[in-house]
Order: structure tokens, then sequence, then C-alpha cells
């Protein structure tokens, strides 16, 4: 993953989020950093706090460092890494502030997927539009780009959740505060390398989440709060 990204065209850099990992990724990282010193970097924290609380202190590291577009996705080559030049330019050129890598706009295909797995994602992407109405066709999507703006303007304390239910909070949170979110049509493969960490547990946090942050964007928001 790490030569493909710095093979492409334009001039990207890595940050990756390491929890603990027992297989050996953060000794990996630093081997490639005497390589890239200047474009690699990994973040290590201790054992594991969960996808959402490591991609917000990706967010907050990239943001202390003054990035004016800020990317997640899998390292597991399910997402194309090609495709980051497609989402960059939604948010570059397009108009986006939040760029969606969807499965589920025209053009979007999902590939080596049972069928059983599909008919969960696509009704979980439906039962998200409903409950929250936004117009986003594949909510829980995590290949994204977002501009500077958006994720100063979202107060990440204030996102609750660190399963899968994180990237569905992350675009509601997004919409809520005003920002567009343009859909890139993708090829999203399954997995290449790695083992899918899905489990009932996560799709109970979704089904439930879905309902308390529609319940609570009633009362509060998601914006900073200015002091005066």
């Amino acid at each position: 993953m790490i030569e493909t990204v710095f093979s492409l065209e334009h001039d990207f850099h890595i940050l990756i989020v390491d929890d603990g990992s027992p297989d050996g990724t953060a000794e990996l990282v630093k081997t490639a950093q005497q390589k890239y010193p200047d474009s690699l970097f990994i973040l290590e924290r201790p054992g594991k706090q969960g996808l959402g609380t490591a991609y917000i202190a990706g967010f907050r590291w990239g943001l202390s460092r003054h990035y004016q577009y800020i990317f997640e996705m899998d390292a597991d080559f399910s997402h194309n890494p090609k495709d980051l030049l497609r989402l960059y330019q939604a948010c570059h050129k397009g108009g986006a502030d939040v760029a969606v890598g969807s499965r589920y706009v025209r053009g979007g295909r999902l590939e080596n997927w049972p069928f059983d797995r599909i008919v969960l994602s696509y009704g979980a992407s439906l039962y998200v539009r409903i409950v929250t109405f936004m117009p986003v066709k594949d909510p829980t999507a995590g290949f994204v780009c977002y501009r500077r703006e958006v994720l100063e303007t979202i107060d990440l304390d204030k996102i609750r959740f660190a399963g899968y239910a994180f990237q569905i909070e992350m675009k509601f949170a997004s919409r809520s505060l005003g920002f567009r979110i343009k859909e890139v049509p993708i090829t999203f493969t399954d997995r290449l390398e790695g083992i899918s960490k899905m489990s009932k547990n996560i799709v109970k946090e979704a089904v439930l989440g879905v309902l308390q942050m529609r319940f609570r964007s009633f009362f509060n928001t998601y914006a900073c709060a200015e002091a005066s």
C-alpha cells in the first residue's frame, strides 16, 4: 500500500495509526520510513481503542500539520489507491467539501462479495438514509476525502461512535453543518489482505447508533463552540 500510494502522480503523504498491532506493522512502517522520511509517518497508540478514535487521532494529527485535504481509507486494497486522485479532484476542483468513494451511485460496483454481505451492506445504507434523511447513497463508506475546513468545524469530541457507525456519524455531522458531500463511484473489492473485523456488536452499534444520532440532532449541534 505504501509503495502504491507513493507511485501516484500527486504528492501524497501517509499516516498509519497503529493500535499495538501484534503483526509487526509498526516495525515495517519504521523500516519504510528510512526510504520515505518526509512523507511516511506513524502514530502508535496503546491497545485497541477503536476505528473511530484512530481516525480522529489521524484527523487531529493532520490538522496540526496544516494539511488542506485529509483522506481516510482501508489499507487492505479493498479501496483502490488510484481513486485517491479522483476524491482529491472532487474536493479540489469539483466543489465538494467531503468526497465519498461510493459503491452505490451510478458507476460504483462491488467485486467478490457474497450475496448476504451485499444485502446487509445495501440494507444498512437504505436504513441510514431513511432515518437520517441524508442524500448519501453509501453512508457507511470508509473511503473519504475531507477538506480541512470540515474537520476544523466539526467538534470531534462530539463524535460518539468508535465502530462502523463512526463513518455514518462523520457524514451526518458534515451535512448537519452545511457542508457539501459528493459521491464518487468506485469499485470496492473484497479485501485482498487481512481479516474482516465485522461482528454482531458492530452491527448493533450501527443500528442503534443511527437512531441515537438522529435523536441527538434535535437538541445539539456538531459545531465547535466559539469563545467570545
